[in-house]
């Protein structure tokens, strides 16, 4: 069997840490069984193609991640094995588009984006291929073009069985993961791990956007911690209907882990929004919970309150709330 071809798209935080750490892999063992590839944009694009991506993590130092090829177009790509896409949920739709007449019965694509739904998303628009349900544990960010900084506990990544290729377990990319030395878990249902972060992200995610408020300081105002549970407890609500079981106690384990992060904790929608970066992940979680609310005849109404009050301040440019 030939050498797999991989392609990270969007090599960000997320994508410029599993991705660095496999083409890191790659580049340093002639025997590897992959060839990387990597979509990137801009000055990211630019020096990466020069002089590669530098990955700064506590695991490894600095390191220099060399893919095979960084490119700015996917049509420019050859034929890929292994798509790992790792844009912001609000280019997800675009890639999804992009990619659709690339992907062929066997090719798999693994998309560790915060949503709940990212699965049921790609495959509105590409009817074909294996998609890998997933979600990660990673705190990373760009720090500069062709630079990426990880810090804290190692990265991890949970993913599952396509529902509609059930049969389908991707054991050569376990091994990949396992030479990068990339911490993953396979379960047979990757839902309820994906619904368990997602009822942590978004809902800290809206409150922490509505008033600007750090997860320590949501934690010690009891009003701004009523509205989190309340956004908990509709996201949960939803997850059952779907039958997606939830661990017990839930929202008080969500609750617990929040108040483990440093006082002056952001997160990464409030960043967006009150930066006035003009694209945010705004509905990817409050859009989504309100979507699926009404589909599925859940009332939502803490969060149709707090989205309409971030779309209404976000679309006027910031006025104060």
């Amino acid at each position: 069997m030939g050498k797999l071809n991989i392609c990270v798209i969007g090599v960000g935080g997320v994508g410029g840490y599993f991705g660095g750490k496999l083409a890191h892999t790659s580049s340093s063992n002639s025997d590897s069984p992959s060839n990387l590839f990597f979509i990137a944009r801009g000055k990211h694009l630019e020096v990466i193609k020069k002089n590669g991506l530098i990955l700064k993590s506590p695991e490894s130092g600095s390191m220099t991640c060399k893919p095979r090829l960084t490119m700015e177009r996917i049509s420019d790509l050859p034929e890929i094995d292994v798509f790992l896409i790792c844009v912001k949920g609000y280019d997800l739709m675009d890639v999804a588009t992009s990619l659709r007449d690339r992907i062929k019965e066997n090719t798999v694509m693994i998309a560790p984006l915060n949503g709940a739904d990212i699965q049921e998303r790609l495959r509105s628009k590409i009817k074909t291929g294996i998609i890998l349900p997933t979600c990660a544990y990673l705190s990373s960010y760009v720090e500069e073009p062709g630079v990426v900084v990880h810090i804290g506990n190692p990265g991890r990544m949970i993913f599952g069985r396509d529902p509609d290729h059930p049969d389908h377990i991707p054991h050569e990319i376990f091994r990949l993961f396992e030479k990068a030395s990339i911490i993953y878990e396979w379960q047979d249902d990757a839902n309820p791990a994906i619904w368990e972060k997602y009822l942590f992200i978004a809902s800290l995610g809206l409150i922490s956007t509505r008033y600007n408020r750090t997860l320590g300081e949501i934690l010690e105002e009891p009003p701004l911690k009523e509205e989190v549970i309340a956004i908990m407890n509709e996201i949960y609500s939803i997850a059952l209907k779907k039958n997606i079981r939830l661990p017990d106690g839930i929202i008080d384990l969500s609750l617990k882990k929040a108040g483990m992060f440093p006082r002056n904790t952001q997160t990464s929608l409030q960043r967006d929004v009150h930066q006035k970066k003009g694209e945010s992940e705004l509905e990817l979680f409050g859009g989504t919970i309100i979507h699926l609310g009404k589909k599925l005849d859940i009332p939502t109404p803490m969060t149709q309150k707090i989205y309409q009050e971030i779309e209404r301040v976000h679309i006027n440019r910031g006025v104060p709330y």
